[in-house]
């Protein structure tokens, strides 16, 4: 037989076709996978009983369920519980994979250190417990002796309502100090937005899963906002049955996001110019009488022109909307087109149960009460809180407050000093922590007005937005105390480590989950024992003002922060 190219490439091409249509090929894949796992530097689990143990997911504010499998005492993979009512199975990526950061030890730290090196580089050295203790406490005995109690300061990223946060909060009381500032999130413009709005600082929550018409300006719905698990679910029964489907998604983003890339319809206003957007579908609302005529009448204060007490008349939200907020008006402030502007708004009145919600992205920072406002009143025109399907609005939930602490005098003559950001004060009369202001407080000064900062739960240096202000002041505050069990930015500029137990070898609560249509108070547990020579933050504070003694030491008469919690849940 003549063998010339084309028999060559024939041969070649048809005897790869033939061995890929007997098992050789794969039958050798999966003798080369186990051959690679029998490397003995390869990490291989080690067999053992098999448990499950159900907690917790603490990573968000969201408290997702979640199920821990091991392999005897090592824990090898996390799902979504389905019996748990904030996420039935739901569960994110970062839940998933949160075994990286218990067994990670390259980006925990194992133990408490001290700086060697210079700020920034990460240059620690490992030293023990009882000189860690020992060095903050001497640190802040003596600002008490000098009679400057609000030189400390504490920056926390727990969450608004937790027991950690009362603790930390408690901790700055006892000392004397007034400056205990927290990272910023959508929550507390939520708050905040509530208080004016509806007079409570409760929590807003969605009732996502029973809306039919969901307008989102801005949120994250698939990249984390609310409880990333509870939210994933939704969007699953929004589109469980795509020809029946009675929910429809419309996404208000600058931004091409993965929630508005999945959206039955996108809308890309300028940035910044949202809140105007939701007063333009108001006003198209009011002129065509779209809006819950009875719900305004008998529920709101302030629609119409009114006049006060000493007969001064102003003008109301009608009013308003009408004279300032055309379709023509808005489409000049967005760029969009004001057909379209109408069409969302009869839209969104038109249907059944429509909500509008806001927090940009995943809802991590705080937003404008201005946009927040605007978007609530959309709710309020519909008829749609505390209706099913609608934005729920309650007080806080009924938890047992920790007791007063035993202030002396030089701790009360320290809480009667101002505040370096400013909260709380006649320009910032319903802020209680503004983290921005007080960067530039610290940065303006010629000294650093707090001679000791601890950080909790937060990595300030990385999350705000804030331009490296928040860096430069950390460069002038001579003493950093973090809390982190994780190397992070802030981390790396801290004088002293007192890593913190992650999530899941500690026991911590969640109170009401960002979102959640209904009160929840949930208690993680440990699903492991530490693994590293870390300790739970809680246990610390309680540590070192024991350390501190006098009034300090006895406003934490607790010996364990297990019983901290017992107090909170059960008075």
């Amino acid at each position: 037989m003549e063998i010339n190219r084309r028999h060559f490439i024939a041969l070649i091409v048809g005897g790869a076709a033939g061995i890929n249509a007997t098992p050789l090929p794969w039958k050798s894949t999966d003798d080369i996978a186990i051959w690679t796992q029998n490397w003995p530097w390869v990490p291989v689990p080690p067999t053992g009983e098999f448990s499950h143990v159900k907690s917790i997911c603490t990573l968000c504010p969201g408290g997702c369920g979640i199920e821990v499998r091991k392999v005897d005492d090592r824990a090898v993979k996390i799902e979504g519980r389905t019996d748990y009512p904030v996420n039935p199975g739901g569960i994110c990526p970062l839940g998933m994979g949160g075994l990286q950061l218990l067994y990670n030890e390259s980006i925990r730290f194992t133990g408490p250190m001290k700086r060697v090196g210079p700020r920034g580089s990460g240059k620690f050295i490992a030293i023990t417990w009882d000189e860690a203790l020992s060095t903050i406490a001497y640190r802040i005995s003596d600002l008490r002796k000098q009679g400057r109690p609000e030189a400390l300061a504490a920056i926390d990223g727990n969450p608004t309502m937790s027991t950690m946060a009362s603790m930390i909060e408690r901790l700055l009381k006892a000392v004397g100090s007034p400056n205990y500032v927290r990272i910023p999130s959508a929550e507390d413009t939520c708050r905040m937005t509530n208080l004016v709005m509806q007079g409570t600082e409760g929590p807003m929550a969605y009732d996502l899963e029973n809306a039919d018409y969901i307008l989102s300006f801005g949120s994250g719905l698939l990249e984390g906002w609310g409880a990333p698990g509870r939210v994933m679910n939704a969007w699953g029964l929004w589109h469980e049955h795509t020809a029946k489907r009675k929910a429809r998604v419309v996404q208000i983003e600058s931004r091409a996001s993965n929630t508005a890339s999945k959206a039955d319809q996108w809308l890309a206003p300028k940035p910044g110019t949202e809140a105007a957007l939701a007063l333009g579908l108001a006003h198209v609302i009011i002129k065509d009488h779209l809006y819950n005529a009875d719900f305004v009448d008998a529920y709101s204060f302030g629609f119409n022109n009114w006049a006060s007490s000493d007969g001064k008349k102003h003008m109301g939200y009608k009013t308003m909307v009408l004279n300032s907020y055309s379709p023509d008006q808005v489409a000049e402030i967005t760029g969009l087109i004001p057909k379209d502007i109408v069409a969302l708004a009869r839209d969104f009145a038109g249907a059944k149960t429509p909500i509008a919600t806001c927090g940009k992205g995943k809802g991590y920072l705080n937003g404008s009460l201005y946009e927040f406002m605007a978007v609530q009143s959309l709710n309020a025109l519909v008829g749609n809180i505390n209706m099913p399907g609608g934005v729920l609005v309650s007080d806080p939930p009924p938890l047992s407050p920790l007791p007063q602490t035993q202030n002396d005098t030089i701790a009360s003559e320290g809480l009667k000093k101002h505040r370096l950001d400013h909260a709380g004060s006649g320009r910032y009369p319903f802020s209680k922590s503004l983290i921005g202001d007080f960067a530039k407080t610290i940065t303006k000064s010629s000294k650093s007005p707090v001679n000791t900062l601890l950080v909790f739960s937060a990595n300030p240096d990385f999350t705000l937005p804030d331009g490296g202000v928040f860096r430069e002041a950390l460069k002038k505050v001579p003493f950093i105390v973090s809390f982190s069990p994780y190397q992070d930015e802030t981390s790396y500029m801290a004088d002293l480590i007192l890593p913190d137990h992650t999530y899941l070898e500690k026991m911590d609560d969640v109170v009401w989950p960002t979102g959640l249509q209904y009160p929840l108070y949930g208690i993680s547990k440990p699903v492991v024992k530490p693994v590293y020579a870390t300790r739970h933050s809680g246990d610390v504070i309680m540590q070192l003002a024991k350390r501190i003694g006098g009034s300090v030491g006895s406003s934490f008469p607790w010996k364990k922060y297990d019983a901290v919690l017992k107090e909170t849940f059960l008075g």
